[in-house]
């Protein structure tokens, strides 16, 4: 098992990412990139961690997407309507990262295929950053 101050990087890991896949602004990013430069011991589940925290935030702001009542639906969901649940693919990118994924609750697209979408986008954009954090051989 790891130490205790492992458990407290990578919980605050964790924690800032679900949290910058909320409404809330976060970088994540650099938390990861800090963590993984100073502790590349770390990598694997820094990685599996950042995406698992920032594909539940995302999916809380999906959840609070489904809340909301559904009247008639606004012309700026038709993107995501026409293209369904791998529009969350991008649901990493800043500023339309969390409209995608509210848009996406809105619509009652299915939630697996939109948890599973959102995952692999998540986990691709942390997983190139540590790829680009690599030191050159």
């Amino acid at each position: 098992m790891w130490p205790d101050t492992d458990l407290a990087i990578l919980g605050s890991l964790l924690l800032s990412a679900f949290l910058a896949a909320t409404v809330l602004p976060g970088g994540s990013e650099a938390v990861l990139a800090g963590i993984l430069t100073l502790r590349p011991d770390l990598n694997l589940p820094a990685l599996v961690l950042a995406t698992l925290g920032n594909s539940a935030g995302g999916m809380s702001t999906y959840a609070l997407g489904r809340l909301l009542p559904r009247k008639e639906l606004p012309p700026r969901l038709d993107l995501v309507r026409r293209h369904g649940s791998i529009i969350l693919l991008l649901s990493w990118v800043p500023l339309i990262g969390d409209a995608l994924c509210a848009a996406a609750g809105v619509l009652r697209l299915n939630w697996v295929a939109s948890l599973a979408w959102m995952t692999l986008g998540k986990g691709l954009r942390y997983g190139a950053i540590a790829w680009l954090l690599q030191p050159p051989s």
